[in-house]
């Protein structure tokens, strides 16, 4: 099962995540934002936005919000934005 090994904020409402297959890709989380559902919402505010974490391989938010690791990473290749390797550009 895949999991999220490291995330970081690289500017607007963008993560970059490194998986546990050694891929990765920059995640633009706006259009999940601009649905206004009630966990999302405070996402809008920057400070509230980065203060992510990670737990038990999926990015988290202390209000509940919890991303699967396994969907953004299939996501992220349908967008083609999943990268191989272990190192992000």
């Amino acid at each position: 099962m895949i999991k999220i090994v490291h995330a970081e904020h690289i500017g607007n409402k963008i993560i970059r995540l490194q998986f546990s297959d050694h891929s990765w890709g920059d995640y633009d989380l706006q259009p999940l934002i601009d649905k206004r559902t009630e966990l999302v919402i405070p996402l809008q505010d920057n400070t509230y936005f980065s203060q992510f974490f990670l737990e038990l391989g999926a990015l988290c938010w202390k209000n509940g919000l919890e991303l699967s690791p396994g969907s953004l990473c299939r996501k992220l290749q349908e967008q083609g934005r999943l990268h191989a390797g272990s190192e992000a550009a």
